[in-house]
């Protein structure tokens, strides 16, 4: 099952990433997909703001690090930046099954290879018509894509 949403501005992105930030929960992986300038990076600086609960947090690109860690209200997150990879073969040392104990976000999830979760939430982003709008694919978490869509 997928769902496509059109979202006219950064506003709506935002409020997409909030709805989610509101059901994600430990255990959680978060695939954004999408070409460069998509808005990826925009849409998990939105779900960690919403997450934490404050829309002034400091939410660094891991682009140089590969990934970043937030201590959330419902548990740990960590945003991966997998651009720099060329397959899975860093993912145990950044970290990433114990990362899976908590929410993780990623970017550029092809990296992932055989890594890649079977139950994750699939998140492809798009340009849209105009500068500021996207077109957002949504796949997978069966029984509460609808709870995020609605």
């Amino acid at each position: 099952m997928s769902r496509t949403l059109l979202l006219p501005d950064e506003g709506a992105t935002a409020a997409l990433a909030a709805r989610l930030a509101r059901l994600a929960r430990p255990g959680d992986a978060v695939l954004l997909e999408g070409p460069l300038g998509a808005g990826k990076s925009a849409f998990a600086r939105a779900f960690l703001r919403a997450a934490s609960g404050d829309p002034a947090l400091e939410v660094p690109s891991p682009t140089f690090t590969l990934v970043q860690s937030y201590d959330l209200p419902a548990g740990p997150a960590f945003h991966f930046d997998l651009w720099r990879l060329d397959g899975p073969g860093g993912l145990a040392e950044l970290g990433w099954e114990e990362a899976r104990e908590g929410i993780v976000l990623v970017e550029w999830p092809d990296r992932l290879g055989d890594w890649r979760p079977d139950n994750a939430l699939v998140i492809t982003l798009a340009p849209g018509a105009t500068e500021d709008s996207r077109v957002a694919t949504l796949a997978g978490w069966d029984g509460r894509l609808q709870d995020l869509t609605a």
